[in-house]
């Protein structure tokens, strides 16, 4: 199960922050405000391609983005990583990563996940941001973050 809650604007750093709260296997991995926007879409991406996050990453390598992050925007500063492997049965194997400068990942847990219900959780988050930001004056760091967003989602 992954859900977004309580969405809110911080007009001051420019970013989309909501309650995120991810449970596999009866096991919570995630649940505590975060910001959402700046993982978003390689979140998306990740529905449809294998992902392997770099928090280190600039900007413009946004398929590399944790999909969650610390309040403040900044992945380096911390960040919930997670490698997606796609699996010839409809499912995923997702793995809950530390990620170390330098340094291999730790894995602190593996998942096989069905994907539809991870795709339907996912596109639901995403849809949900679109209509948040439409009437806000959001500025991204990463500029084209809607782009690439609307673009996720019309891979169906």
């Amino acid at each position: 199960m992954l859900k977004c809650s309580n969405w809110s604007f911080d007009a001051d750093l420019q970013i989309v922050h909501a309650d995120v709260k991810m449970e596999i296997e009866g096991e919570t991995l995630v649940d505590e405000p975060l910001c959402i926007d700046v993982g978003l879409p390689a979140l998306l991406l990740s529905v449809h391609e294998d992902v392997e996050p770099f928090r280190w990453a600039p900007a413009d390598e946004w398929q590399r983005v944790p999909f969650f992050c610390c309040g403040c925007g900044d992945p380096e500063c911390r960040a919930f990583s997670f490698i997606v492997r796609h699996k010839a049965d409809d499912r995923l194997e997702l793995t809950e990563v530390e990620e170390r400068e330098g340094r291999s990942p730790r894995q602190l847990g593996t998942y096989d996940i069905d994907r539809s219900d991870y795709a339907k959780q996912v596109r639901e988050i995403g849809e949900t941001f679109l209509r948040f930001v439409e009437p806000l004056d959001y500025r991204p760091y990463f500029k084209d973050t809607v782009e690439t967003v609307k673009r996720q989602l019309a891979r169906g």
